[in-house]
């Protein structure tokens, strides 16, 4: 939910439709609901309901339409302007809507995005800092989780990544088990991507002693770059691409803590390349200076990323113990989703 022009439907397009950033300016405005029943993890369904933001519309959800609108909601996600002080009507729908979910769904969530802070000039840090200072004004005792995002850049992977992760039963009984694989493959990173939108699903990190950084990630190239002398392969397609930045100072890898985030929006933008050209997007080799990183299919649903940094560690037993792992994991999913 929203006010008008917020973008909420630019950022539900770009997310589960797969359009690039570039086309979002074709969209309309939203009439009423639109309902979507995306389909996640193959056999969990999230029904996702896009707000249209005009007063009409506000007044009619907030009434009439409250509890159809906000009766069994697993997340609310209200999405603000972050450059405009938010209105007094605004904050009001805002208060309103809080009131109502604590009525209908007293457990549900409620995920904030400070949205197009791309149009921010930096620092945007202080900027960020007093809209979330704003809000959780606004929110009072209402616990809230908020995001700085743009549909340019990885923020919005990374907020959704958050939202859809609180949706999935059991999640953590996936994250178990990405450390098991990990130790399995003297691994320092295990990713486990959903496969049609690349938001990150659970993670897994071991820790060595001692462990080199990994480069900042690049563009990826078009699929019809020259293939370099380090492997690095895509589907049908050859081409050079490091991904997994640096991270913070608590973590001994020196990761950056937005390399997951990079590296779906690297991937799907990828992917939409190779598409556009009538190729498949398979899977990723990469034996670099610093790192070693397979990206694969683990499931039907989803894609995991190993990276180890250990030099003896090649992409063939990467490959094979992601192979062998295949089994439990569709068990694990299917579980997931029956409980």
């Amino acid at each position: 939910m929203g006010a008008s022009g917020s973008g909420k439907t630019s950022m539900r397009s770009l997310i589960f439709s797969n359009n690039p950033a570039s086309l979002t300016h074709r969209l309309g405005a939203t009439i009423d609901v639109e309902q979507n029943h995306v389909r996640f993890l193959g056999d969990l369904i999230l029904n996702l309901w896009d707000c249209g933001g005009q007063d009409a519309f506000m007044d009619s959800y907030l009434s009439t339409q409250q509890s159809t609108i906000f009766q069994h909601v697993g997340v609310l996600i209200y999405v603000f302007e972050v450059e405009s002080r938010s209105s007094s009507r605004d904050l009001e729908y805002y208060a309103e809507c809080l009131q109502a979910l604590r009525k209908y769904s007293p457990n549900a969530a409620v995920f904030l995005l400070a949205h197009k802070m791309d149009l921010v000039r930096p620092p945007r840090g202080p900027v960020l800092e007093r809209k979330a200072a704003e809000l959780r004004q606004a929110s009072g005792d209402t616990e809230i989780t908020v995001f700085g995002t743009s549909i340019y850049d990885e923020s919005l992977y990374k907020a959704w990544s958050r939202i859809v992760h609180t949706l999935i039963p059991n999640a953590t009984v996936l994250t178990k088990h990405l450390a098991k694989l990990a130790d399995a493959c003297n691994a320092t990173e295990i990713v486990l991507f959903e496969r049609t939108t690349f938001l990150v699903i659970a993670t897994s990190s071991q820790h060595p002693s001692q462990t080199p950084p990994a480069p900042a990630p690049s563009a990826l190239p078009s699929p019809s770059a020259s293939t370099p002398s380090t492997l690095s392969s895509f589907g049908s397609h050859t081409s050079h691409a490091s991904v997994l930045p640096e991270e913070e100072d608590s973590d001994p890898h020196k990761l950056d803590p937005t390399r997951y985030e990079r590296t779906s929006e690297l991937i799907k933008a990828f992917k939409q390349s190779c598409t556009r050209v009538r190729e498949e997007f398979h899977a990723l080799e990469m034996e670099l200076a610093d790192f070693t990183a397979v990206l694969d299919e683990l499931t039907k649903n989803t894609y995991v990323l190993v990276v180890a940094h250990d030099p003896t560690v090649e992409t063939a037993a990467l490959k094979m113990n992601i192979r062998l792992a295949r089994k439990k994991f569709e068990e694990l999913q299917n579980d997931s989703l029956l409980t």
